[in-house]
């Protein structure tokens, strides 16, 4: 933890924003950078999070950083200014991720031993490992800090209180690839469609109520010309018994003029 007797501590401009680790694949990118443009869009309206993606963690001066691959941090400005964040210091910060990310690569980085201890010892509430190289346990991993140990959570999607999002893995397509992906989901288990997701969502809609737009102007296209056929047959059929009216009275007349019959 933070040893509080250096007189002055550094800051973030002054400390290394990284490890200088390039990531094993792309989907240690991938996969953070996918939850975070989830956030922007489901968390819009909120400036009160940060999500950090290969970012510097720095919880003691004497120390190494810690690098997840992913962090979320709750109760702390989204943007502190116009430069951005170079690395997340606890110290300047003062609020420990509420969640961490690791992505495991063919090159396993001690996600399950010595990050679970760090992220334990910094009081980090979940802890999510990803595996996708695992083909018989379960490739997504999600535990909660209780009493200083990690506790595993069942469930997909796993819903987290202190996030108030659950977080789950689905097959999909996300930027032309199709795979397994981690997304954020509601308290009931729907998934936070992606902004690519949301727009072509919204472009099936428009073109659904174009659809059923015209379909309804073509059924009162129709319905207006049966009531216009219908109106012309009562015009027709009208005509014909005025005229047949008119030929039986002609007819009455006639026989009228005729007088009666001789011998009548």
């Amino acid at each position: 933890m933070i040893n509080q007797s250096h007189s002055r501590l550094p800051t973030a401009d002054e400390l290394p924003d990284s490890d200088d680790t390039p990531v094993d694949n792309e989907l240690q990118d991938l996969i953070p950078g996918l939850l975070k443009l989830l956030l922007s869009t489901i968390w819009a309206e909120r400036q009160d999070w940060f999500w950090g993606t290969d970012m510097a963690l720095y919880f003691d001066p004497e120390d190494e950083p810690i690098v997840p691959d992913g962090f979320l941090a709750l109760g702390v400005p989204r943007i502190k200014d116009e430069n951005l964040r170079r690395s997340y210091v606890l110290w300047e910060e003062k609020v420990v991720p509420v969640l961490t990310l690791e992505v495991v690569s063919r090159k396993r980085r001690n996600e399950y031993r010595q990050k679970k201890l760090d992220y334990a010892a910094l009081g980090v509430r979940y802890y999510v490992i990803y595996n996708a190289l695992r083909q018989v346990k379960e490739s997504l991993e999600v535990y909660r800090l209780e009493q200083g140990e990690y506790i595993p959570m069942s469930g997909n999607p796993v819903w987290l209180p202190d996030v108030g999002l659950a977080i789950g893995r689905e097959r999909n397509v996300y930027q032309g690839v199709e795979r397994e992906w981690l997304y954020w989901y509601d308290q009931v288990g729907e998934r936070y469609l992606t902004p690519e997701e949301r727009a072509t969502e919204a472009a099936r809609q428009a073109a659904e109520a174009a659809r059923q737009a015209a379909e309804a102007e073509r059924r009162a296209a129709e319905a207006e010309r049966r009531a216009a056929e219908a109106e012309q047959r009562a015009l027709e059929e009208a005509s014909a018994r005025k005229k047949a009216e008119v030929q039986l009275e002609l007819l009455r007349r006639h026989l009228r003029d005729q007088g009666p019959e001789p011998g009548a």
